[in-house]
């Protein structure tokens, strides 16, 4: 658990700025170590409870936020920035990164050379932003100690607060570079930058490319999978002591605990959300791996909750508002995970990623098959999807598929997905023109591969799913004092399966197929062989409705609401009304819970913006 932060003048005349008051500004616990060191135009700081983690040698000084997991590949001894550290003596910077295998953020001063480096893992695991005005680079791993320093708060990022206000949890982060905040940037996953002078110069260290699938039977894949996952997971328990981990109904937790169990020879202690409602209740299915796997398990209940206290807490660690009611849960379950004297929560994000667990992807693997001239495959396929996967709202059927393919790929280029307009404008009217059109609004979409369901899955990764999840879990778990563990998001894990084609992931109807061979005898029959897939969600379709409304007409209601003039008030006062009575008469349609989480936060956001960058003294 860490946090960096620091400044880099491109000449002398810069007024100097104290990095422990940045550090200090996160409110970090009392048993954190706080490192400083300042070395010529550079001043970086390190706050955190592993070994101090920044390094001075020679002409140059690291810090790093994060952890290496191959540390025992090198003949350096120390910490992981002294390995870094030496690693980028003899190999240059993008040399070192390509090297090393970890969740980290970056930044190392070069004084010979005058320039700064920053760079961040692989996947975006550990945050990193910065900002640049004339002779002046901050960076930190939290928004919160940049906006904190008179002069760098700028205002809000209009477009990400219409964005946030009535478009798609997905579209969020669409733009891998931008922060809430006007005049803060955020690096992007697998990238670094090099600063010098007024230049800065930001390139990829790391890219997954079109490669050839692999060419070998399913049963010789699925060892193949099985050795990285364990090896993964083997990698990660190293470097914690006390580990918990995340438990649901699906495969991707339970394959992370079952893998630790296999390894460690005994059972663990495993966690899970519950809830009252049980629409995405899963204790029935946690149950089948309770007696194999779990040492004790800890439900965390969770009914009506204080929406308006846990939402501003939580606003006040991610110093911005939350995407998903999903993590409303998580807070509460890493902070029983603290209590409970763990060091670190090890869960499965980016199982769903990799193995096609998504709904949704049935359709880009029913385009890769159309494309390919399979139709009699995908008759087969098709078939499956509707027996195994109808819903009352939400139907399967041929013309549902064909409509869907009709607006999600381009079948004249090989591969193009197309972004979801119905989805990402159902709520645009509910947006004041006048503040922002979003009318017009087309996310960027990736193509590198000539498949739909890869390129589907690479924006998923790096633009649509994964980075509001990784930025959730890395500020809650850090808030707890936890170390956050992801084992499918390892690098060597996600290239194996980025050659797996597509019908061994999806095949007769069931998603995850080749990460279910892999994981015979590992997990509980009754786990592997699940084809039910609740997903990892929150009742907030009930917290919004009945007495819940009263939350949501308080906001509406409210004169700063109002005058913000971001939302039109009526259309969002009819909305209320409409989902209360679909949830209040049981209809099969769907509701707007997910709009309303949205409104909360953004609203409690722009309320607490003055509470959470209040000035520091951070000018020698």
């Amino acid at each position: 658990m860490s946090r960096i932060a620091g400044t880099y003048f491109t000449d002398q005349s810069g007024k100097s700025i104290n990095v422990g008051e940045m550090l200090r500004s996160l409110n970090i616990p009392q048993n954190w170590d706080v490192k400083i060191q300042v070395f010529k135009n550079a001043a970086m700081g390190w706050a955190g409870s592993r070994h101090q983690n920044i390094e001075k040698k020679d002409n140059c000084l690291v810090v790093m936020d994060g952890v290496l997991f191959n540390r025992d590949e090198f003949t350096r001894q120390g910490s992981d920035a002294a390995i870094v550290l030496e690693l980028y003596q003899q190999y240059g910077f993008e040399g070192a990164l390509k090297k090393i295998n970890g969740d980290f953020s970056i930044a190392l001063y070069d004084s010979h050379l005058n320039l700064l480096w920053l760079a961040r893992d692989r996947f975006g695991c550990k945050p990193l932003y910065y900002h640049f005005k004339d002779n002046r680079f901050l960076f930190s791993s939290r928004l919160k100690s940049l906006i904190s320093i008179p002069g760098i708060f700028q205002g809000f990022n209009k477009k990400f607060v219409a964005i946030f206000a009535a478009s798609h949890y997905r579209s969020f982060d669409n733009d891998s570079e931008a922060s809430p905040y006007e005049g803060i940037s955020q690096l992007p996953a697998a990238h670094y930058i090099q600063v010098q002078g007024s230049t800065i110069r930001k390139s990829a260290y790391w890219r997954l490319t079109d490669s050839a699938e692999i060419a070998k039977d399913e049963n010789s894949l699925a060892e193949q999978y099985r050795s990285l996952l364990l090896q993964s997971v083997s990698d990660r328990l190293k470097v914690v002591s006390k580990p918990a981990f995340t438990l649901s109904g699906g495969m991707d937790s339970s394959s992370v605990l079952g893998s630790a169990v296999s390894i460690k020879r005994e059972r663990q202690q495993a966690f899970s959300t519950v809830y009252e409602d049980k629409t995405y209740d899963e204790s029935l299915e946690i149950g089948s791996m309770l007696d194999s796997a779990v040492e004790k398990w800890n439900p965390i209940q969770i009914g009506q909750p204080d929406i308006l206290d846990d939402v501003e807490k939580m606003i006040d660690l991610h110093d911005e508002p939350v995407a998903t009611a999903t993590w409303l849960p998580h807070y509460h379950l890493s902070q029983k995970v603290a209590q409970e004297g763990f060091d670190s929560i090890f869960g499965g994000l980016g199982g769903d990623e990799l193995n096609a667990g998504e709904y949704e992807y049935f359709f880009f693997h029913f385009a890769d098959l159309r494309k390919e001239g399979k139709e009699k495959e995908l008759d087969e396929e098709m078939k499956f999807w509707v027996q195994y996967h109808d819903h009352p709202i939400y139907k399967k059927n041929k013309d549902v598929m064909e409509e869907a393919l009709s607006r999600l790929v381009d079948f004249s280029r090989p591969g193009v997905c197309l972004s979801d307009k119905k989805r990402l404008n159902r709520y645009v009217p509910a947006l004041r023109k006048d503040f922002f059109d979003l009318t017009n609004f087309e996310p960027i979409m990736d193509h590198s591969f000539n498949k739909y369901l890869k390129n589907r899955t690479y924006q998923d990764i790096y633009r649509e799913t994964m980075p509001c999840c990784l930025r959730a879990e890395d500020r809650q778990t850090m808030a707890f004092g936890l170390d956050n563990f992801l084992p499918f998001l390892d690098y060597r894990v996600v290239e194996f399966m980025f050659r797996i084609p597509g019908d061994l992931k999806i095949k007769k109807g069931v998603t995850k197929h080749l990460l279910r061979l892999a994981m015979k005898d590992i997990l509980p029959e009754e786990t592997r062989t699940r084809i039910k897939k609740t997903g990892w969600n929150a009742p907030a379709h009930v917290w919004f409705s009945g007495k819940g409304q009263t939350l949501l007409k308080d906001i509406v209601h409210s004169q700063s609401f109002r005058e913000r003039g971001i939302y039109d008030v009526e259309y969002v006062k009819n909305l209320i009304e409409e989902h209360n009575q679909i949830i209040q008469k049981g209809k099969e349609q769907d509701n707007h819970m997910m709009f309303f989480w949205q409104l909360v936060n953004l609203e409690l956001w722009l309320n607490s913006i003055e509470r959470i960058k209040k000035p520091l003294e951070v000018y020698n």
